[in-house]
């Protein structure tokens, strides 16, 4: 390893409260800010999330598009679980050999876990990922009730915790806070 890199190490945000994406924004932020190059993949998301807009203006992180309009699992129909897991397969596939072969200093799968669960990711191409990572690459993955396999194959484990949140009051995610 260069000067500049060290060992990268593998985060994951967890939990059912706010804040898992956005803590995992926060570190590609202030790993950007100190010259390092961030590759950010958002899973289960469309490209309209507000974050996405600031970041990309540092010319040190790259966003990769997913697709124009996204579902919640249990609104899609099983053919398009089907559709999505073979796509969902690829764009890991994809966007961590970029990672790799670009040599970009943090990933951060946001979601990843939330799609390992619900069925749209083979955990086994993300545990396989994690192995085989370059030394230096730091990945942040976010989502809720990461596998146990996950978290030993983790570097740091953090949970946020919900204790209370305006959604239990009908309240939906609002346009630059939640979304």
């Amino acid at each position: 390893m260069d000067d500049k890199k060290q060992l990268g190490l593998i985060h994951i945000y967890c939990g059912d409260g706010k804040g898992k994406t956005t803590t995992g924004m926060g570190l590609c932020a202030r790993a950007a800010g100190f010259g390092y190059r961030v590759l950010i993949y958002q899973f289960m998301k469309d490209n309209s999330t507000s974050e996405r807009k600031v970041l990309q203006l540092s010319e040190n992180i790259t966003v990769i598009d997913g697709l124009a309009q996204e579902k919640f699992s249990f609104q899609m129909t099983p053919e398009e679980k089907e559709q999505r897991k073979a796509y969902y397969a690829q764009q890991l596939r994809d966007v961590t050999q970029k990672a790799c072969e670009e040599n970009y200093d943090v990933l951060f799968l946001d979601e990843a876990i939330y799609t390992i669960r619900a069925g749209l990711l083979d955990e086994s191409l993300v545990l396989d990922f994690l192995k085989n990572k370059p030394e230096h690459l730091e990945v942040i993955l976010t989502g809720q009730d990461p596998s146990q396999a996950l978290m030993d194959a983790a570097d740091y484990v953090s949970e946020i915790r919900k204790v209370k949140h305006p959604f239990d009051q009908g309240i939906p995610a609002r346009k630059g806070i939640e979304r």
